[in-house]
């Protein structure tokens, strides 16, 4: 049965982007060093990372994340979701977001779910089929998801970078309790990749 994965690259201060980000600089000043792990990181950090998009049968992002993705700088042939050439097969990606933009850059591949986290998390199970619904941000969508009782799983990647300042994964106003076990846990020089079983929603 498919699970609802959050995962997401996170400082040791809790921030999935650095401050001042935009549609030039999506993670924001310093943010990029969250994803070292990614690009540069060694043979158990790219199993991770192929581990994660070969499970994957679809994607929850948020319109944010999507307006970078799409933007003069975001994904391209050369560079798709998982750090894949997009010309890879990749999954359906559903954006949760008030309004549908007019025109997008990178085509259908995208689905807009006006009605809510509950209703992408429906739609984007029916569409992953065996496979995983990874939920890979931002920040405010995953954590929106957690909140809701609706994640299976955290995955955390949690790179040795602390960037006081950006976009928290737990917002400081956050009221949800959630209770977490570790089931896995793999250290390598770029990120700790930790991966938590929600026990209780």
């Amino acid at each position: 049965m498919s699970s609802v994965v959050i995962d997401i690259s996170v400082s040791l201060d809790g921030y999935v982007t650095g401050p001042d980000i935009d549609l030039e600089h999506g993670l924001g000043r310093g943010g990029d060093a969250l994803h070292t792990w990614a690009f540069e990181g060694n043979a158990d950090d790219r199993a991770v990372l192929d581990g994660a998009f070969e499970q994957t049968g679809a994607v929850i992002q948020g319109r944010k994340l999507f307006d970078f993705i799409d933007g003069p700088t975001g994904w391209s042939e050369e560079l798709g979701y998982g750090a894949k050439p997009e010309g890879e097969v990749n999954p359906p990606v559903f954006v949760v977001t008030h309004s549908k933009p007019a025109k997008t850059r990178l085509g259908d591949r995208f689905q807009f779910v006006t009605d809510g986290v509950e209703s992408a998390v429906t739609q984007a199970r029916a569409a992953a089929g065996e496979k995983n619904v990874m939920v890979m941000g931002g920040g405010e969508i995953c954590h929106a998801v957690l909140a809701a009782g609706l994640a299976d799983v955290l995955r955390l990647h949690v790179a040795p970078v602390v960037l006081g300042d950006g976009t928290r994964l737990f917002p400081a106003e956050a009221s949800a309790k959630v209770e977490l076990e570790l089931v896995d846990a793999i250290s390598t020089p770029a990120a700790q990749h930790l991966t938590y079983r929600v026990t209780e929603k």
